[in-house]
């Protein structure tokens, strides 16, 4: 294990085993056009479930960073999980579209209810100056699950979906067992029932809503998750529009999971110790240089050297975003801030969806390519001046 890793605390490996479970399961939503199509949805009714799956993405978040700080970490993490591999029976059992756009729409907000809930928890557990290395741990999970899901969904796709549903579901069962029997849930410094400071914040998102800091870190965030978005959602329209097969995208597929799953350890030991807003600004950059570069390429080989690039940024940015915003929260509302962070990556992603392929549809390629250039770069210069309040509000976090 690389040295960037070792120390972290159990819980924090517990969670990253958990991570690598669920993640070799996420096979339904890739595949969820497919399986539509196989039941004779189509059109704009696969419109309304896909809609509705992201919507679920949207509400999740904010749910669970809510849930995380007034039940509790584990509690939100069985119900999120339970929950959703639930829906996932449901999706397959449902006899009409409603009802499968009702499925998708539990699904994706039960899922996403988790994510807020495991960071808040991974917060809990280590020091400020180690959270950056235990989420970087987290998304090396997430990465290490997603590479191998890409290959074992086309597997079990051919022989049949019921087998998608099963081990989605089945994976998201085992990581509750796992949360049920390894995870406790750690004391907390104050709850909304004791501490004048969590009595004035309440339980709702007025503790993050009232925090400036966070209130224009969270957009820049934003800004830069909508540009890394592109890459699944542009990136397909521009190989498909150059007359490569979809084979061609599975490659550079390939080629980003080859590149963080082996470079991203490595990469945070180096850069652990540096200013971490500006590697993330760094990142950011690389990333949004990488999108742009999609609008040169015509080929395999310029299509290649634009994933390497952002895939770079990817490695580069692993774990600092979150690791800052856990940092700037309050010990008895980590749980809503992550619920807010994550709910920014929702909605960077449902803009992606939406905006992103409406931009490349009616205004041009060209205009997303230098939209996703300027923003991501403008964004990231934005990030940078930042520094000193951030370093401030940290240190008196770190304190108190």
């Amino acid at each position: 294990m690389p040295s960037s890793f070792r120390g972290l605390p159990p819980v924090v490996w517990t969670i990253f085993a958990g991570t690598i479970v669920n993640r070799l399961g996420y096979l339904v939503t890739p595949f969820l056009v497919f399986f539509l199509a196989s039941r004779d949805v189509t059109g704009a009714d696969t419109s309304y479930v896909l809609g509705a799956l992201g919507a679920g993405n949207l509400i999740g978040p904010a749910v669970g960073g809510i849930l995380a700080d007034r039940i509790g970490r584990r509690p939100t993490m069985l119900i999120g999980l339970i929950g959703a591999a639930a829906a996932q029976g449901a999706l397959f059992l449902a006899p009409g579209v409603w009802t499968m756009a009702a499925a998708s729409l539990l699904i994706s907000t039960a899922g996403s209810a988790v994510s807020p809930a495991a960071y808040a928890l991974l917060a809990d557990a280590v020091d400020g100056e180690n959270r950056q290395r235990a989420y970087a741990l987290f998304g090396w999970g997430v990465n290490i699950g997603s590479a191998v899901a890409g290959v074992l969904g086309g597997y079990l796709a051919a022989h049949g979906y019921w087998l998608l549903f099963a081990v989605d579901a089945g994976s998201m069962l085992i990581f509750a067992g796992v949360v049920a029997v390894r995870l406790k849930e750690p004391a907390r410094a104050a709850t909304p029932e004791d501490g004048a400071e969590a009595k004035k914040d309440g339980t709702g998102y007025g503790v993050v809503l009232r925090d400036r800091l966070a209130l224009l870190l969270l957009p820049l965030f934003g800004i830069q998750l909508f540009v890394y978005s592109l890459t699944e959602v542009a990136l397909p329209l521009a190989v498909h529009d150059s007359g490569l097969s979809p084979a061609v995208y599975g490659a550079m597929a390939a080629v980003n999971a080859v590149l963080v799953v082996a470079l991203q350890p490595f990469a945070t030991a180096r850069l652990a110790k540096l200013p971490q807003l500006a590697v993330q600004s760094a990142g950011s950059v690389l990333i949004a240089v990488g999108v742009a570069l999609t609008g040169l390429a015509d080929g395999i080989v310029g299509y290649t050297v634009s994933v390497v690039v952002w895939s770079l940024g990817e490695v580069v940015v692993a774990g600092i975003a979150a690791g800052v915003v856990a940092n700037l929260a309050p010990a008895h509302a980590r749980g809503r801030y992550q619920g807010a962070f994550s709910w920014t990556w929702g909605t960077a992603r449902f803009a992606a969806l939406t905006v992103g392929v409406a931009a490349y549809t009616t205004l041009g390629p060209a205009a997303l390519w230098w939209t996703a250039l300027v923003a991501g770069t403008a964004a990231a210069a934005a990030t940078v001046a930042l520094t000193t309040r951030v370093q401030r509000r940290t240190a008196h976090e770190l304190a108190a």
